[in-house]
């Protein structure tokens, strides 16, 4: 009989590489640059909240008078308090008995399971960072575009960060009602569609939101709540405070195209308010139309290297030029115009492991295994408000 590989495989050694090919996008642009050109990053910040004054108010008590006329009314400044509370991230790993003995070396599996799990979960965590840091708070990841009463819902956006296996919650618009907890993503149709396992949503209704399992409203504050000219941030009221909103140019839902009048305005609308856009953040598919847009004009830039080793175009203004940054979690149709001075990133400490009692690994009560949690406990501030821009319903390339 000839010896084939089937009749050898018996014996055959199998050989892996010494590394696992990846094939998730891990991109962090926005956190990265956010780091580095942010006002700072600071420990100064408690487990529960940081407070910071805000002067939201001139003494009016000035005027010009003729002579015995009486003096202007004496007024004094105005000031409110800002209060930054705190978002608990955390990322857990769980290693069986046998795995942490055996799983050591490459020649025993594909890569040291240990290694590959504990590098893993600081790059996911950092992964879903960079996602929250351009949401509002609440952890919507994706919003239904129409009813329905199965599992397949229906939705115009789906980012690049919504992946098959993410574990989802539906919740009703109004962030309370929970239609459906713990479903794994089995499907993802770019800008069509997401399907989860389970029992049927008979419920489906325009407008629900799918957030990570236990996310809702537990997230770290970020661009979109932030850069925005209604809404409560960090317990201020723009109703209350006026002064206490972005600049925001939309155009009522309807895309229009981009144009570089649309975007002076917006940096001077910006500069009017005391502040000056340092970096304009955007879609890919944006940056294209700007793009296409200097290229109609017969002014072709090359992408520049700023600050922080950054890539990308560049908007000229009087005050200097701006870079546009692109990050694909940023939403679709929209560029913010940032003034990064005014950022700051509290934080008690950067990632780290659960060691309190001596050790990062907790034995699984009545199991072979072991549990590793990483966290960070922290908040993105945001110390003036009015000098963030946002200009929105832009056409994409």
């Amino acid at each position: 009989m000839v010896a084939t590989m089937a009749t050898a495989d018996a014996i055959l050694k199998e050989v892996y590489e010494p590394r696992i090919r990846e094939q998730l996008a891990n991109y962090n642009r926005a956190t990265k640059r956010m780091e580095e050109s942010a006002e700072g990053i600071t420990s100064d910040a408690g487990g529960k909240y940081v407070v910071f004054t805000v002067h939201i108010k001139r003494n009016s008590g000035v005027g010009a008078r003729r002579e015995m006329e009486a003096l202007p009314t004496a007024q004094n400044q105005s000031y409110a308090r800002a209060q930054v509370s705190m978002a608990y991230l955390y990322g857990s790993i769980r290693i069986s008995g046998p795995t942490m003995k055996l799983a050591s070396t490459n020649e025993q599996a594909f890569a040291a399971v240990l290694d590959e799990e504990v590098s893993g979960i600081q790059t996911d965590l950092k992964r879903d960072y960079n996602r929250q840091i351009w949401g509002d708070g609440t952890g919507v990841i994706v919003t239904s575009s129409g009813s329905y009463a199965v599992n397949t819902i229906p939705t115009t956006y789906t980012p690049a960060s919504f992946e098959v296996g993410m574990v989802v919650d539906i919740y009703a618009s109004d962030l309370t009602t929970q239609k459906a907890s713990g479903r794994n993503v089995t499907a993802v149709t770019a800008n069509t569609s997401v399907v989860v396992d389970g029992a049927a949503i008979t419920t489906g209704a325009s407008g629900d939101v799918i957030v990570r399992t236990g996310n809702i409203s537990r997230e770290t504050m970020g661009f979109a709540g932030i850069v925005n000219n209604s809404g409560i941030l960090y317990n201020m009221d723009p109703a209350t405070y006026p002064v206490w909103k972005s600049t925001v140019n939309n155009n009522g839902g309807t895309n229009r195209a981009i144009s570089e009048s649309l975007m002076i305005k917006m940096v001077d609308d910006i500069y009017t308010q005391g502040g000056d856009t340092t970096v304009i953040w955007t879609t890919l598919g944006v940056r294209r139309s700007y793009y296409n847009l200097l290229v109609q004009q017969r002014r072709f830039q090359e992408p520049k290297q700023f600050d922080g080793g950054f890539t990308g175009l560049g908007f000229t203004t009087e005050r200097g030029e701006v870079p546009i940054m692109t990050d694909i979690d940023c939403q679709p149709n929209k560029m913010y115009f940032l003034n990064e001075k005014e950022f700051t990133i509290y934080q008690p400490a950067d990632w780290q492991w659960m060691d309190e009692d001596g050790s990062r690994w907790f034995r699984v009560s009545g199991f072979d295994a072991y549990d590793a949690t990483n966290f960070k406990y922290m908040q993105l501030g945001c110390h003036r408000r009015n000098s963030q821009g946002l200009m929105a319903d832009i056409t994409e390339s």
